[in-house]
């Protein structure tokens, strides 16, 4: 993958060399192999480049054969072959960069219908002097842009943009407590006032005579299908996966996989090791110092020894968040929203001393049902049709009867008490509820983009539920953190399960083929069955998690209290005090697990102290100095 970014001038001021060359700095841990700008009047692109695919040549950004077309271009085309065998086209270069400029000058955005993998890129039309941003169709990869009445801009993270955006870095309010409810923004918005993203599956068009106008060419799709019994549709699923790995693996360069012991990473190792049982596999796992109930490093062990990988570990501990929390932040450009992001980072370092591309299994929780709350959706949806004030006091018992070392019993009974059946879906990755936002942050309800996304949403409670998270939860923090942690070590992620034409095949599955009773993601378990011990397959999914309620107690305990209690942090200037510091003594004094809770007021005051408070002073370099240039430029940046 690759770094980019570029700048339309809409008042038609030439761009400044030096803008771009900052942009090209600042991205450049995304792509340290090779870096370049270009600029022609008042439009330029910078470049940096991770090569992956003809790696010797298809340097960017890059001309077309008419000369009328300008690419820049972060991703990969993993049917570029194919592609490429159907276009007539004079090629110069032998990768996949060239195929897409290309096809699109060829056919424009209906060039993507066919191709499978990961991107966001630019095109620059000389001749319609209009610029097209595209991301794919999950938003596996980012894209950001920032638009006012003199400059569009656009590139990779928000860091890059930060210094051309007028009013420079700031928080915005109404996205903030977005991100109280879902630990994330959804897209379009971000926590930046002034910063937004291309929504997934849609190209942006942008013009120096009219306002960007954002159009979609892929859309999750809801449409059931024939494909009912329940063998049929692993058949089905096995064949689509085989080949989503296929694809997957096309590189010139290493490709390793992360290996958690779970059955999704499990079985894209398995059928990596199918496909291509000769050559060596490097998989790579984290876990914490000692034994623990949640080191699922045995077990990926025991996986890594039955499909014969050449297998990495790696620890994290306490030190290791609290010392990484800043920096990891900064590579974010947002809150770390769960203690994964640093097991990812960790994983990421450890895979780019072997390999420059690793397969992970992002995607299969949301397309096949995987998470818990897809096997209890319809009693809790029916739950939330009875009266709120019969439901709080059954709520308020539950919460004290549970465990406090349970957060999915805990979060259950908060749930009985949400005032709607989309405030249920909302709620079930929620750091606070309507309620505790409200008394928290009074006065800011938020857009409420998960709840509209469920409320328009067709079929079951549990296609609702996952078509809001193919929508928001995924692309937006699950994809943007394993971009962001893989990319701070210059490694790509390529997330196998979301290949569209495997995708597609899994929205069409009914209802029963994905849960099955209690158990989630039944199809999937089946093809893994073909592939895995069944202790394997069936083992219960724990995922990466940190002892972070003990930590905030003690190994922790006195950052929470620096941070959240000092006078100066964000959450004393925007938050009601009182219930913050009940909230931090309610944990401390053992009452109740608030983990999630102090892991997001953490997070956010940590981001906005390196992303917003220590930001450089805003400025926009060199758009107003008149410069002309009309050149390609590369080097050091």
């Amino acid at each position: 993958m690759c770094g980019i970014g570029g700048i339309l001038d809409l008042m038609e001021r030439a761009v400044p060399c030096e803008a771009l060359s900052q942009m090209a700095t600042t991205l450049r841990h995304r792509g340290p192999d090779d870096w370049a700008i270009w600029a022609e009047g008042n439009v330029g692109f910078a470049h940096t480049r991770l090569a992956i695919i003809d790696t010797a040549a298809s340097r960017q950004p890059m001309t077309s054969a008419d000369g009328y077309h300008v690419l820049t271009f972060n991703g990969e085309i993993y049917n570029y072959r194919e592609v490429r065998s159907k276009l007539d086209y004079p090629f110069t270069t032998s990768g996949d960069t060239e195929v897409l400029l290309a096809a699109f000058q060829q056919q424009g955005v209906d060039c993507l219908q066919p191709m499978h993998g990961q991107f966001a890129f630019a095109v620059w039309n000389s001749q319609r002097r209009e610029l097209t941003l595209c991301r794919d169709r999950f938003g596996i990869l980012p894209l950001y842009y920032s638009c006012d009445d003199s400059v569009f801009v656009f590139a990779s993270e928000p860091k890059t943009l930060l210094p051309l955006v007028a009013g420079g870095a700031a928080v915005d309010e109404t996205s903030l407590a977005d991100y109280l409810a879902l630990r994330y923004v959804p897209a379009p918005d971000t926590l930046y006032r002034h910063v937004k993203k291309v929504l997934p599956g849609h190209y942006l068009i942008v013009s120096a005579d009219r306002p960007p106008r954002q159009v979609p060419y892929w859309q999750v799709a809801d449409s059931p299908s024939a494909t009912t019994d329940p063998a049929a549709a692993a058949d089905a699923v096995d064949a689509r996966l085989r080949d989503a790995v296929r694809l997957g693996l096309v590189a010139d360069v290493p490709v390793g996989a992360y290996l958690s012991g779970g059955v999704d990473s499990s079985l894209i190792v398995a059928v990596t090791r199918a496909l291509r049982p000769e050559q060596e596999l490097n998989t790579f796992t984290a876990g914490f110092p000692g034994e623990t109930a949640i080191d699922e490093r045995p077990v990926a062990r025991r996986v890594s020894e039955l499909l014969g990988t050449r297998h990495h570990e790696v620890e994290a501990s306490p030190r290791d968040f609290e010392e990484l929390w800043p920096r990891l932040t900064w590579y974010r450009d947002a809150p770390l929203s769960e203690p994964a992001e640093i097991a990812i980072f960790l994983l990421s370092q450890l895979a780019s001393q072997h390999v420059k591309v690793v397969l992970s299994g992002e995607g299969s929780d949301e397309l096949f049902a995987g998470y818990p709350k897809y096997a209890v959706v319809r009693p809790f949806s029916m739950a939330a049709h009875v009266p709120v004030g019969l439901r709080r006091p059954v709520a308020r018992l539950g919460a004290r009867l549970a465990p406090t070392s349970s957060r999915q019993m805990q979060n259950a009974m908060r749930l009985l008490a949400a005032p709607s059946p989309a405030a249920v879906a909302e709620g079930w990755f929620s750091s606070f509820l309507p309620a505790e936002r409200a008394a928290l942050y009074p006065g800011q309800p938020g857009r409420g983009t998960y709840r509209e996304l469920w409320s328009r949403a067709n079929g079951s409670p549990i296609r609702r539920l996952m078509q809001a998270d193919l929508r928001t939860w995924l692309p937006d923090n699950l994809l943007e953190r394993g971009d962001r942690m893989s990319m701070a070590n210059s490694v790509e992620s390529r997330p196998v399960f979301l290949d569209h034409s495997l995708a597609t095949l899994a929205l069409s599955l009914p209802d029963r083929v994905r849960v099955n009773g209690r158990e989630t993601k039944s199809v999937v378990k089946a093809v893994a069955l073909r592939y895995l011990p069944r202790d394997i397959v069936y083992r219960q999914k724990v995922g990466f998690r940190a002892p972070l309620g003990e930590w905030f107690r003690h190994g922790l305990r006195d950052v929470t209290n620096d941070l959240l209690r000092s006078p100066d942090s964000l959450a004393r200037s925007m938050f009601t005090g009182r219930v913050l510091d009940e909230l931090i003594d309610r944990h401390q004094r053992g009452d109740a697990n608030e983990e999630q809770r102090l892991w997001a007021l953490l997070s956010l005051e940590i981001w906005h102290r390196t992303c917003v408070r220590n930001a450089e002073a805003p400025s926009r370099p060199g758009l107003d100095s008149g410069q002309e240039i009309s050149s390609r430029y590369s080097g050091t940046p």
